[in-house]
């Protein structure tokens, strides 16, 4: 019988050549029988204007497994912005979440046990890319890179404390960094 797999977290962070095309998800991943399954049953069900939560999904109908539910960390108030985080970065997060399961990262006899509570981040930026110039290929890539990389390193507890702690005076927050030198 594999591993149970109560809770495990991860953070990850994947950049694109344009301002507009980073992804910085934030994800619990656990047994749906567990904690992160009750959580996850909680936010399906309980909807709030400006950050609705849906379930990653291929396309309409053909939602994967593991169960991914989506929670944005921006207020959405844009249709265009709910367009693209709807479209081209669920779709990307759908495929990533795939990717996971192929490369061995998520075992496939857990796939219909475990559930990720997905925080995605779409840079508010994008609504100043004039329209139809939005690159969405790019755009797809980036978030499912970043899924597929979530998701490893919760699954192998990346960073691991050894290297936290030998790393811990050699890490310099980017944005502590920018307050110190007066930038923000």
């Amino acid at each position: 019988m594999p591993e149970r797999i109560v809770m495990r977290t991860g953070e990850a962070l994947v950049e694109g050549n344009l301002d507009y095309l980073c992804a910085e998800p934030e994800i619990v991943l656990g047994e749906l029988d567990g904690p992160v399954g009750h959580a996850l049953a909680h936010l399906i069900g309980e909807q709030v204007k400006g950050h609705t939560k849906v379930f990653a999904i291929l396309n309409s109908d053909v939602q994967i497994r593991p169960v991914t539910i989506m929670v944005s960390k921006v207020t959405v108030r844009d249709p265009r912005y709910t367009n693209i985080l709807m479209g081209t970065v669920q779709a990307g997060i759908a495929n990533g979440v795939l990717d996971a399961v192929r490369a061995g990262d998520i075992p496939k006899e857990k796939a219909n046990d475990l559930g990720i509570i997905y925080s995605v981040w779409l840079d508010p930026a994008v609504l100043a890319v004039p329209q139809g110039q939005v690159d969405h290929a790019a755009l797809f890539q980036v978030h499912r890179e970043a899924t597929a990389k979530v998701i490893r390193k919760a699954m192998r507890h990346e960073p691991g404390i050894d290297w936290l702690l030998a790393n811990q005076d050699k890490i310099t927050h980017y944005f502590h960094q920018q307050g110190i030198e007066g930038n923000i």
